[in-house]
């Protein structure tokens, strides 16, 4: 079998991005991309699952040209997002034969996005397939998986699931499958964490809709080609599912050692309680690191001064971020020191309101902490431990 071959008449012929570190302007890229594109010949009809970013569209008309591929019947297009759909209108150009299938959705995005024109489009409904001759795709709705115009497509004979961004991971390997679990697990975590976590309550009902598919394949867009599926798809049910465990996420700047102190104290007299934590200095931290971190937390309590009367901006940034992601957190807290006064809890609270959590006491001291303070952070730790006993978190 040639080795970008999926299986017999389906091929990889995406494009791998070693060098990018910034995605959508704003999620680093430590490992790089992939942006998988995916060729199936029938007996009658060759199908092409999504395409590549724009600045890559060379490499996938190359792969095109190499098979000689001289006519596409359908393009399927299961996410609008230009990673995936960039690529369309140089296919769609040299390929004037061929239709695009999405959902209704999609189409409206696409024409948007993209300019093409609407005589190009067949919509499909969920559950609907269409007929390679001796292959047949079955298209699954999957709305907010992350976009609201998501679907799946499904080769039923080779039991492949094409399912776009789900199941992805932000990274470079000449491997076509996956051949280090553990390398893929944290680039999948990370890739979870960043663009799907928002979204666990729909990827739960799709997990579930999934159950009743035989898989032996899941081919996402970005990384390596799960062919043990049973890997990724048993880490997406813990992580969307699971209970968080008994993990405290500390976020934290200080401008002059007075919450540094604060955060050490913390630390200190939770790790004496058996609570596991996860510290970030936020002046170096890789936020794709902190968002991986709030997968599983339950508790997070931000370490911030006090500055023009509000937050400090690098803190309340990833407080907004928190606040996006949604995670599972449980409980949330706030310590720090001030100046002269401000707003700073009312702000962080006001920032946090998506987050299903319930706010322990806050500490904030004037100036470098003393006893009292120190007293109050062994007082919060003993909460913490305690609301993670009681809830059983692991």
């Amino acid at each position: 079998m040639n080795n970008r071959m999926l299986a017999e008449g389906v091929f990889f012929i995406g494009a791998i991005d070693w060098d990018r570190r910034l995605f959508d302007s704003l999620i680093p890229l430590p490992d790089g991309t992939s942006y998988n594109s995916y060729l199936i010949k029938g007996n009658e009809k060759t199908a092409l699952i999504d395409t590549v970013d724009p600045t890559m569209t060379g490499v996938l008309m190359g792969h095109l040209n190499r098979l000689e591929i001289k006519k596409i019947d359908y393009v399927i297009a299961n996410h609008a997002e230009q990673d995936h759909s960039g690529s369309l209108p140089h296919v769609l150009e040299k390929y004037p034969e061929a239709k695009l299938v999405c959902t209704p959705r999609c189409k409206e995005f696409l024409m948007e996005l993209l300019l093409i024109p609407e005589g190009k489009f067949i919509t499909v409904n969920d559950k609907d397939t269409i007929s390679l001759g001796n292959r047949t795709l079955e298209f699954i709705h999957a709305p907010w998986v992350h976009w609201p115009e998501t679907m799946l497509t499904y080769l039923r004979e080779d039991k492949i699931l094409f399912p776009c961004d789900l199941f992805g991971s932000h990274l470079t390997t000449n491997e076509l499958f996956v051949t280090d679990e553990g390398q893929v697990y944290e680039a999948a975590k990370r890739y979870f964490a960043e663009i799907m976590m928002p979204f666990s309550s729909h990827i739960q009902r799709h997990l579930e809709r999934l159950k009743s598919y035989t898989i032996n394949t899941i081919a996402p867009s970005h990384g390596p080609v799960h062919n043990k599926p049973e890997f990724i798809l048993k880490a997406y049910h813990s992580w969307v599912f699971d209970d968080p465990k008994n993990i405290v996420v500390i976020p934290y700047i200080s401008m002059h050692g007075s919450t540094q102190k604060m955060v050490r104290h913390l630390v200190e007299a939770l790790t004496e309680r058996g609570v596991a934590v996860k510290q970030f200095d936020l002046t170096a931290t890789d936020l794709g690191k902190l968002a991986m971190s709030l997968v599983d937390a339950a508790t997070i309590v931000v370490g911030v001064p006090t500055i023009l009367a509000g937050p400090h901006p690098n803190v309340a940034h990833a407080v907004f971020l928190a606040n996006a992601l949604r995670p599972k957190l449980k409980f949330a807290s706030i310590i720090g020191s001030y100046g002269w006064g401000g707003r700073t809890v009312e702000q962080l609270d006001a920032m946090m309101a998506n987050l299903k959590v319930e706010v322990l006491t806050p500490v904030l001291c004037k100036g470098y902490p003393k006893e009292a303070d120190f007293i109050a952070l062994d007082n919060l730790a003993e909460s913490i431990a305690q609301k993670h006993k009681e809830n059983k978190f692991a």
